[in-house]
């Protein structure tokens, strides 16, 4: 009698040790993959750890992927070799980022990039159509100098604002070439409407 009323009793716990134990497919949909909430909350944490860098700034473009495995990417371009290392550090610490790829360009030290930085931006920020994004604490137009070449990164409210940015960095002396990868806020709300 004792023996079966053991039996009787340890049994359920032993079934319920190995149903907790098993992982369920509900609970896990895919084997270590992030759902869509947990890699949402990620790309804003990161974005906002990026923003508050002490030293990120004008002449600094960051970007960045998360896989839904937890990697975050870290790619564009920095002056100071410093930021790239604070970016993957400050990444490194957020809830549900598993591994960080830190594919951030530090720019060359270069006398003249200086220069071309500096009258790249007061021809940009000194216009005054586009004086007005030169108040926020990160200004959205990038400017980004590697060996003599420009490359706008960022955002701007108006189709307008890209084109007078693209010819206000055109007229600076002394650089080679222009890119101007600016998105415009209009269009980008235009394409999530499709």
């Amino acid at each position: 009698m004792k023996k079966s009323l053991l039996t009787v009793l340890t049994l359920p716990l032993i079934f319920s040790m190995v149903a907790f134990a098993s992982p369920t497919t509900q609970d896990n949909q895919a084997t270590g993959a992030l759902h869509q909430k947990s890699i949402d909350r990620i790309y804003k944490e990161v974005h906002h750890e990026l923003v508050m860098l002490p030293f990120y700034g004008v002449f600094d473009n960051l970007a960045y992927k998360v896989d839904p495995d937890g990697t975050v990417t870290l790619l564009g371009q920095v002056v100071r070799p410093t930021t790239k290392s604070d970016a993957e550090n400050v990444v490194k610490r957020i809830e549900g980022v598993e591994k960080v790829v830190n594919n951030i360009e530090v720019l060359p030290t270069s006398m003249n990039d200086d220069r071309i930085r500096r009258a790249a931006y007061r021809a940009i920020y000194g216009n005054d159509v586009l004086s007005q994004y030169q108040m926020r604490a990160v200004p959205p137009i990038h400017i980004i100098v590697n060996n003599g070449k420009i490359t706008l990164e960022g955002v701007v409210a108006r189709q307008m604002d890209k084109q007078i940015a693209g010819v206000q960095a055109n007229g600076v002396q002394g650089a080679f070439s222009v890119t101007n990868n600016l998105v415009v806020e209009e269009q980008e709300k235009d394409n999530k409407k499709k």
